[in-house]
């Protein structure tokens, strides 16, 4: 096994940040992809498994102190939405958890779980500053890692799909926007 460093970088804010990673990153990268994918695959199986799945008792009874509070409540106190809700929540679970085990459609299967977390993550704030950093926050950090560094090229689809032809051309070379939900 290659011990080499690999180079990684970017600019944020007018500030130029690098980086050498070690070449085992590679090898924790898919499993970070691997773990979280399967936590949140199987809880959509525990939703899919108990179901009818109903959001309604966990919206309705936000903590006030939470930002979302107002909106969750009226969420809930909705049956048409709520119907929807029910299906959205797991279905995007399965989904989520699929695509990262595969590493197909890496970035846009870890935003989304990104965003469910932080939707999970602000429904639990209690306004206690002590649990500013819980659980779901991490969850989202993760999925965010896991989106910026690309990890479905990792032994993962995404390096397939990007590669496939469509008149003669890479599909992301023909298709350049497909960079930001493939990798």
């Amino acid at each position: 096994m290659s011990t080499k460093t690999n180079e990684f970088g970017g600019e944020f804010g007018g500030i130029t940040l690098l980086g050498k990673a070690h070449s085992l990153s590679a090898l924790f990268i898919v499993a970070l992809r691997a773990v979280i994918g399967g936590m949140i695959l199987f809880a959509g199986l525990g939703k899919v498994s108990e179901w009818p799945f109903d959001a309604a008792g966990y919206l309705a009874n936000v903590d006030p102190a939470s930002p979302v509070s107002g909106l969750y409540a009226l969420m809930a106190s909705s049956p048409a939405l709520m119907e929807i809700v029910n299906v959205v929540v797991p279905i995007t679970q399965l989904l989520i958890g699929a695509a990262l085990i595969a590493g197909a459609f890496v970035r846009l299967a870890a935003l989304g779980g990104a965003m469910q977390m932080t939707l999970f993550y602000l429904g639990g704030w209690s306004g206690d500053v002590l649990a500013l950093f819980d659980s779901t926050l991490v969850y989202a950090v993760v999925f965010l890692t896991v989106a910026a560094f690309g990890a479905g090229r990792v032994l993962g689809l995404d390096a397939y799909i990007e590669r496939i032809e469509v008149g003669g051309e890479a599909l992301v070379e023909k298709f350049p926007t497909l960079r930001y939900v493939l990798g």
